[in-house]
């Protein structure tokens, strides 16, 4: 029987042999057998095979096998003792990072936070000795049946993997997480697509030009904008706005947002309204106006692809957009006055602009001089309900600093500010004579950013400006007399009721870093099955 006098005595004659230590083989093998005896003795066991086990290696997989069966103990102290002691081993020998690292990624499901933490600083440095390595076991266990395992693992990476030091990771170990990453999105939770791709966003490799249009083919892939779109499978609404949020930060001036603006233009917008989603007390159809509202600015579109896009967002918008009363002059209760959603009208007219900029011909041609004559009298009789309600908000919100700003109410009232600030702009820039598409606006739920358009224009949306102006314009038959009849102060056909815009503008983001899910997890009903084969219910309880 193994005993702590007996390991001290094997101990000393290892000691003091020093380089010759690995002549004595049988003193190595009776500390192997101490992870057989007692609390002591396994801790002990535990240190002096760390200590001695560069001078046995014909015994190595022996003694990690016996630090393994440490890893599994009852006594949570020797199961730390095991779990800090094994990375040492591979500072004599990398090439057991592979395995070391598959033994620690099983554990991550440990309940005890304490016990973890060692367990993640255990596998941070196994990074540090093979970076490359240390990926292959995480992933081997990432791509086995344990579905507990494979998602504490891809959390560990998503969590891990940015805190390392930039030297960490060499261009192997780059190409190595990308295609292993690319294997486990053929077959994805919604919440593990999120790790991911944020894990892939993460390598340096990725945030070059060509690194971030592989990512977008990724994303699209995933997105399977070659299907056909079904606005009332919430498992497609929901794939198709997750993949959006995830590609949104990647389009610029080089790597562009065409794809996914031409499939929710021509396939999402025409079936807007039947739109459905799993998110409890979200606003399905808003979430997805304000995606593609973001992702326009880089479309990439040439005017000939921007026809039928540009026709279905003028549709869409106009659905928004109440034509003026037929005598403006009768008094109507605040019941029968129309609902001006801003929020909605926000973003459409925003994406309206975005294409108009590169197909301004739809509201010139010839034959759209009808169409332009209709909408003009649409945003006419709109400015006037978003000047109103302009007007409304700055006195509101006039003499308010400091916490006065900070109530719920408050912070409606200046978001509303924004929207109603944003649409203005834009009218104004629709009433030039032809239809102008130069100013610049930041969305209402983006920080503001100062910026200047190449013509010179800047940024006019400011919620702080304090002029506006009656919106008119020239060549209508009564243009001058119609302008009159709407800005006649004496009229109280318009006060704005309440819900006039989404209580939700200004809250959109993309996912959030840490906990155990991210912004827009939700539903754990279905599973992604790779290319064309969708959502799938059941299974191993996998959710995309």
């Amino acid at each position: 029987m193994v005993t702590v006098e007996e390991l001290y005595q094997k101990f000393g004659v290892l000691a003091d042999a020093k380089d010759k230590a690995g002549e004595h083989e049988a003193e190595f093998l009776y500390i192997i057998s101490a992870v057989k005896g007692g609390p002591g003795e396994k801790r002990l066991a535990s240190q002096f095979v760390t200590r001695f086990f560069k001078f046995f290696p014909t015994l190595a997989y022996q003694a990690i096998n016996a630090l393994f069966d440490l890893c599994e103990d009852d006594d949570i102290m020797i199961r730390k003792q095991a779990i800090k002691d094994l990375p040492s081993l591979c500072k004599v020998n990398a090439d057991h990072v592979p395995k070391i690292a598959e033994a620690l990624t099983q554990l991550l499901q440990c309940d005890d936070q304490t016990e973890l933490s060692l367990i993640h600083s255990s596998i941070n440095s196994l990074f540090t000795m093979n970076a490359k390595g240390t990926l292959h076991g995480v992933f081997t266990q990432v791509h086995g049946e344990d579905d507990g395992v494979r998602e504490k693992a891809i959390k560990f990476l998503f969590v891990n993997l940015r805190k390392l030091p930039e030297d960490t990771m060499n261009k192997d170990a780059q190409d190595y997480l990308v295609e292993e990453c690319k294997k486990v999105l053929q077959d994805v939770t919604k919440e593990e697509f999120i790790f991911i791709m944020e894990i892939l966003k993460s390598v340096p490799s990725m945030n070059t030009v060509i690194g971030r249009s592989q990512l977008l083919q990724i994303v699209t892939e995933q997105a399977e904008l070659d299907q056909d779109f079904q606005p009332t499978d919430s498992d497609v609404v929901d794939r198709l706005m997750s993949c959006a949020k995830q590609a949104a930060p990647l389009f610029s001036k080089n790597v562009h947002s065409k794809g996914f603006v031409l499939y929710i233009c021509n396939k999402v917008l025409p079936g807007l309204q039947k739109l459905s989603s799993s998110e409890e007390g979200s606003d399905v159809k808003l979430d997805m106006l304000k995606l593609l509202a973001e992702i326009s600015d880089y479309n990439g579109l040439t005017p000939e692809e921007c026809k039928t896009p540009i026709e279905n967002v003028f549709n869409s918008l106009i659905e928004y957009m109440p034509e003026p009363p037929a005598d403006l002059e009768t008094t109507t209760s605040p019941n029968e006055e129309p609902k001006l959603q801003f929020s909605y009208v926000e973003c459409l007219m925003y994406i309206f602009h975005q294409l108009g900029r590169k197909y301004p011909e739809f509201l010139t041609q010839d034959e759209a001089a009808d169409r332009l004559k209709d909408f003009r009298i649409r945003l006419q009789y709109f400015a006037r309900g978003v000047q109103i309600y302009i007007k409304q908000l700055r006195q509101d919100l006039q003499g308010k600093t400091g916490d006065a700003l900070k109530t719920e109410e408050s912070k409606l009232k200046v978001c509303a500010l924004k929207v109603t600030s944003n649409i203005n702009s834009l009218i104004k820039d629709l009433f030039h004579n032809p239809p102008a598409y130069k100013c610049i606006v930041t969305l209402s739920w983006k920080p503001p950013v100062k910026t200047q358009h190449s013509s010179g224009a800047t940024n006019t949306n400011q919620p702080g400006q304090k002029r506006y102006t009656p919106i008119t314009y020239e060549g209508s038959e009564n243009g001058s007399s119609h302008a009159k009849k709407m800005n006649r102060e004496s009229r109280q056909l318009y006060s704005p009721p309440s819900g006039k815009f989404s209580e939700k503008a200004g809250t959109y983001s993309g996912p959030v870093e840490g906990g155990d899910g991210a912004r827009g997890g939700g539903s754990r009903g279905g599973r992604w099955r790779g290319r064309g084969r969708g959502f799938r219910g059941g299974g191993r309880g996998r959710r995309f």
